[in-house]
């Protein structure tokens, strides 16, 4: 890693937004709706308050780790055109004070966590914030093409700290909202990979289009949409399933299925020739996908009740 202080602040003063952007709100957002929902779904309650402050330190935990990914990956993202405009490489913000908030912000929704529902689920956001930053920043990243595959579960855990916040502990529910998550993480990020190979070629991160190719990626994610489905399906037999979320995931795994097909049937000639259409149709498909799936859990909890 290139010492992420070399980044400077160069504008007179970094503004309000640019430590909001350290916290990678989009990330956040998918963060909070997840463990919002594995909050919600599970069995047994929460005063209000509790939940409210619950999901707000989680939140803030997801965006402790984001702060700290940017502070660690300041010169990977300095190279890409889809990062380089972010606070440090940009020179908004130095890394020492990307270091400092996401450590701090660490610290403070662990233990406010730890207050407000109970230590397992403070311990769980722990471990979590310790394998996005370590486990796959700082170690898988650079490493191996797996990295996004491992890595992707850091992104998974939040319905289960939801989950924990009101049980206190792990069901198969929660495992399996977990797997929805794992087994869509790199069919996700790979169709971004497709269409941005030249980012993370110059940035030398081993994503599979650079140590495969875009045809063997193309394979992977229309294997992983068939690993995907099952996990997808089997939730919806389980206590916070039903016949209303059956019918939505049903629905999108046939989609997403259909739509990995299409992008592993296509040539490199084919997706530069029209712009990597299929490509970014799935991309943007994986997002509602996944979207749509926590969100039908929702709509059934409330059918049920």
């Amino acid at each position: 890693m290139t010492d992420a202080s070399i980044y400077h602040a160069t504008s007179p003063e970094a503004e309000f937004g640019d430590y909001v952007a350290l916290l990678k709100p989009r990330v956040m957002s998918l963060v909070v709706f997840t463990a919002f929902v594995g909050l919600i779904v599970a069995p047994g309650s929460l005063h209000p308050l509790v939940a409210f402050c619950s999901i707000l330190f989680i939140a803030i935990g997801g965006g402790a780790s984001g702060a700290l990914n940017m502070w660690y990956d300041a010169d990977i993202d300095a190279v890409m055109r889809r990062t380089k405009s972010r606070p440090i490489p940009a020179g908004r913000v130095s890394g020492a004070e990307a270091l400092g908030l996401g450590l701090a912000l660490s610290g403070l929704s662990v233990m406010m966590l730890g207050l407000a529902a109970n230590w397992f689920a403070a311990g769980f956001l722990a471990f979590t914030i310790f394998f996005y930053v370590v486990v796959y920043t700082i170690w898988l990243k650079r490493l191996t093409p797996q990295n996004i595959v491992i890595g992707g579960a850091a992104g998974s855990f939040p319905p289960m700290i939801g989950w924990a916040c009101v049980t206190g502990g792990i069901s198969v529910e929660s495992l399996l909202m977990f797997a929805l998550i794992f087994f869509w993480t790199p069919p996700h990020f790979w169709a971004l990979a497709l269409f941005t190979k030249e980012d993370y070629n110059n940035a030398g991160v081993p994503m599979l289009t650079v140590t495969h190719g875009r045809q063997a990626t193309r394979r992977h994610i229309f294997v992983y949409t068939l690993v995907l489905a099952p996990f997808a399906i089997w939730l919806g037999l389980t206590s916070i399933g039903g016949p209303f979320y059956l019918a939505v995931a049903l629905v999108l795994n046939v989609l997403f299925i259909w739509n990995g097909w299409q992008v592993m049937r296509r040539s490199d000639a084919q997706s530069f020739a029209d712009g990597h259409k299929a490509e970014k149709s799935f991309f943007k498909l994986s997002l509602y996908y996944l979207f749509l799936h926590f969100a039908a859990l929702l709509v059934q909890h409330w059918i049920s009740m």
